[in-house]
């Protein structure tokens, strides 16, 4: 099992990508605007959503295990 350590920032952000991601698929099929009011609002939120996670998932994936979860799996 690999552990990250993640600070609060970073937290927050990958909160917020996931939740514009969200709100755009919501928008796409929600019936409550116009379609093409819709349409816009969740394209520009769904690709932010996906643009924002993948350097977000490079940056906590690519820095490997932290010394603390080395240190603890050396053990």
């Amino acid at each position: 099992m690999f552990q990250r350590i993640l600070t609060a920032p970073e937290i927050g952000l990958i909160a917020g990508t996931r939740m514009a991601l969200g709100i755009g698929i919501g928008l796409l099929i929600a019936g409550r605007l116009s379609r093409d009011q819709r349409k816009a609002a969740g394209v520009a939120l769904t690709l932010v959503g996906a643009a924002t996670t993948v350097p977000l998932a490079v940056q906590v994936i690519g820095r490997g295990k932290s010394s603390e979860a080395r240190r603890l799996s050396a053990a």
